[in-house]
């Protein structure tokens, strides 16, 4: 049976969730100068920091501490081991710091990610880089925001007139990242250009403020992109599977854009370098 919420709820789950991204914020702001420890999760590039740690414990125990029914995907909590178990109970999916590289060598591109699910859709979104102090906030059916200034993509359906996004994730296999580079390539013949920041969610972000026509991505995970997706859609943008089919938070990959036109010009000319899922 699917599950019922009134607005009333998804209005305090919505408040709550702000307030948390603010307070996780703080953490990553009063850390992000310091000296950090860092470890490697599945390669030398696939990193976290013990800020990373603490923002999704202290996320965690505060959700459970006030809505005992949700459940919460982390990312940090499934690298260690937690098996991933998507149901339609109000679900909360936290990447802690999206963007752990640029956290690590002091580039401020990087945030709190946070999103909330229910009956398997995407309600909530809300990030919050607190370096640059830009806080993107969306809910469905409510628009997007910045620092309360209502957001809009650029609507562009011309791909010889599109910047894009464009990432190359921390997997190191020689195959995948050979049709990562073919994509790159195809994709930056037929615009104006690529950009890699180095956060999915950011990256998001900046689609819905109209600040790219389109980002594409294989080999994220449902942590990095379920905020962001609730953002653009918010924006008037599209959020798609890369093959042009309808978008799997699960899927670990994501193709949005600025219209659907063109979002399905960029689905014609890229190849799925073949992930598996979350």
């Amino acid at each position: 049976m699917p599950v019922e919420v009134s607005d009333q709820e998804l209005c305090e789950w919505y408040e709550t969730g702000i307030q948390l991204a603010k307070e996780c914020g703080h953490m990553i702001k009063d850390c992000f100068y310091k000296d950090k420890k860092v470890t490697q999760k599945s390669s030398f590039a696939d990193l976290v920091t013990e800020t990373d740690q603490a923002v999704e414990k202290y996320f965690t125990k505060e959700i459970h501490k006030k809505y005992p029914g949700h459940k919460v995907i982390g990312e940090e909590t499934v690298a260690d081991g937690y098996k991933i178990n998507f149901t339609d109970d109000p679900t909360w999916i936290i990447d802690p710091i999206d963007g752990t590289s640029n956290f690590i060598h002091r580039l401020p591109y990087t945030c709190v990610s946070i999103g909330l699910t229910i009956n398997k859709e995407e309600i909530i979104g809300i990030v919050y880089n607190p370096i640059t102090n830009d806080f993107f906030q969306a809910r469905k059916g409510h628009g997007a925001f910045c620092n309360g200034e209502k957001l809009s993509v650029t609507g562009l359906e011309d791909i010889e007139k599109a910047m894009f996004i464009m990432e190359f994730g921390s997997n190191r296999d020689p195959d995948k990242m050979a049709v990562k580079f073919k994509n790159l390539f195809t994709l930056n013949k037929a615009s104006h250009g690529i950009r890699a920041y180095g956060s999915a969610a950011l990256n998001l972000c900046a689609v819905a403020q109209g600040r790219g026509d389109g980002y594409v991505e294989h080999g994220i995970h449902c942590w990095d992109i379920v905020a962001g997706a609730v953002i653009v859609r918010e924006a008037g943008g599209v959020v798609l599977d890369p093959s042009g089919q309808k978008f799997d938070l699960m899927s670990r990959c994501c193709l949005a854009a600025a219209s659907l036109p063109l979002a399905m010009k960029v689905s014609s000319l890229i190849e799925d370098p073949g992930f598996g899922r979350d």
